[in-house]
């Protein structure tokens, strides 16, 4: 049985597809999170790291991004669920492929829900030793309106969580675009 200081130490990483750009593309908090945990963290010592990255995808009240549901069969639903299905795969396509690239070990999976809820119900299914999620570094008027995960997360996720606010040069003119 190997001791507990030779296990590799499991860091959970919450991530989410961009407002401005898309599917496959990482949001810019979720891409510096991922970013920072590498270079902060890991470092070079891949083998003493586990990073469990997950992405919550967040369903529309109709499931329709826009289409008008009245007119909708159940082929179209079903239709539109591979379609998020196969996004957020490629959406976790790029943080898994980071990390086979660099040699450290990692796990992928995508759940479907609010986002705090989700990811604070993973941390407690799989507690990890850390949770790093990004922060749009929104302010109290703005927070209001959109609300805050990494703040939510922060106080109810049962482990140590790092929350990693974007840079000031990567903010986009309306802060809650990420």
């Amino acid at each position: 049985m190997a001791s507990e200081s030779s296990e590799a130490t499991r860091i959970m990483v919450a991530v989410n597809q961009s407002t401005l750009k898309g599917y496959p593309h990482a949001s810019i908090s979720s891409k510096g999170a991922f970013e920072w945990t590498l270079h902060k963290i890991v470092r070079s010592n891949t083998s003493g790291f586990k990073l469990l990255i997950l992405h919550v995808q967040v369903p529309d009240e109709d499931g329709f991004d826009g289409v008008d549901s009245i007119y909708a069969s159940p082929e179209d639903f079903e239709s539109l669920r591979q379609r998020d299905k196969n996004n957020g795969l490629q959406l976790l396509h790029y943080f898994v492929k980071q990390c086979h690239e660099i040699g450290v070990a990692c796990e992928a999976w995508i759940k479907t829900g609010d986002a705090k809820d989700v990811i604070c119900h993973e941390v407690k299914r799989l507690q990890p030793d850390l949770l790093v999620v990004g922060n749009r570094g929104l302010g109290p008027f703005q927070k209001v309106f959109v609300g805050t995960v990494s703040e939510f997360v922060t106080k109810h996720a049962d482990c140590p969580v790092i929350s990693i606010k974007r840079s000031a040069d990567q903010t986009p003119q309306d802060p809650a675009e990420d």
